[in-house]
């Protein structure tokens, strides 16, 4: 994947192999936090808060970018910060945040299959959204693709992995059957707006502003980190910030962040689209460290997974 247009000239932009390099890092941290997670389990229940895990995955972040600023040695930056240009980042924590906790309760009114399922339509709203307000044009082939990507993130959540040998605990859901609410499926539909918009408000934001990458992650993830601190704070009586954690979760939260700053970076060089295709053929990560490092067993779901995000990706990058 080359790099693509609308990246901002002589602000950072990385040469090819650190671009390709980038992208596997990326690829392979998002593919690799579930088995992280589950590797976390503790009879079968996570032991700590998620609300605090992300709280310092965002803290984690914030000190990474503010490491980085510090290493451009630049006094002067610090004395002239453009708070001004800050702002707009606290709505890119905002539609994150909203999009993070609609998650959560989307699983009231639909199964987690299903949700797994039509959660990849938000392939389709981001595009439609990068469109729209990126005023970027997909051709016949590349809308193609990304209907082969739709189709692949389905079928890998319907039946990708099984568990035959009953190693895993099943979720409390497990026995749920298949169905989906009126009020879910609105829900679901404005998770993959929010998901949409928040991808591509974000990309619009990072290239408009001839600001360093690092700043910007300062200032994305100082809103980031106030906004979960308030989560976590109403979120009532539970277990303390660093109560049930591990070497795993440790794991969890570094991975995280640091996929978090190479999104940016992908965001600021690329585009939405290719956020798209890192997240999607995350699902082969996942599934090999599935069935590696927890023993679940691949099935031809996965393999036709495979083979409609292998098709994609040459169908949208093949012809460049």
């Amino acid at each position: 994947m080359n790099v693509e247009e609308g990246g901002i000239p002589g602000i950072g932009r990385p040469s090819q192999a650190r671009w390709v390099l980038m992208l596997l890092l990326s690829t392979t941290m998002y593919g690799a936090h579930a088995p992280l997670l589950a590797l976390c389990r503790i009879d079968g229940r996570v032991p700590f808060r998620p609300s605090s895990a992300v709280l310092w995955t965002e803290l984690t972040k914030l000190l990474l970018s503010a490491f980085s600023l510090m290493a451009r040695r630049q006094p002067r930056l610090w004395d002239t910060l453009p708070w001004r240009q800050a702002a707009p980042f606290a709505l890119s924590a905002l539609l994150y945040g909203a999009n993070n906790n609609l998650v959560i309760h989307l699983q009231r009114y639909m199964d987690p299959s299903t949700y797994q399922v039509m959660s990849n339509l938000k392939i389709g709203s981001t595009a439609l959204l990068y469109c729209l307000c990126l005023n970027r044009r997909l051709s016949a082939r590349q809308g193609l693709a990304l209907l082969l990507l739709t189709g692949a993130g389905a079928c890998y959540a319907a039946a990708g992995l099984q568990d035959p040998q009953g190693l895993l605990p099943p979720p409390p859901a497990a026995a749920m059957p298949l169905h989906v609410t009126p009020l879910g499926l609105l829900l679901l539909l404005l998770y993959c707006l929010i998901s949409g918009l928040s991808s591509v408000y974000t990309e619009l934001l990072m290239k408009r502003q001839r600001l360093p990458l690092a700043l910007q992650n300062l200032f994305l993830y100082s809103f980031g980190v106030l906004m979960n601190l308030g989560l976590y704070v109403g979120g009532g009586p539970g277990p303390g910030l660093l109560e049930g954690f591990s070497a795993w979760a440790a794991l969890v939260v570094l991975s995280q962040a640091l996929n978090g700053l190479l999104m940016s970076a992908i965001m600021k060089h690329g585009s939405s689209i290719t956020r798209l295709f890192v997240v999607s053929s995350s699902l082969i990560v996942n599934a090999v460290l599935s069935a590696t490092l927890l023993h679940l067993q691949l099935t031809a779901a996965f393999f036709l997974a495979l083979l409609l995000i292998g098709l994609a990706v040459h169908l949208y990058y093949g012809g460049r």
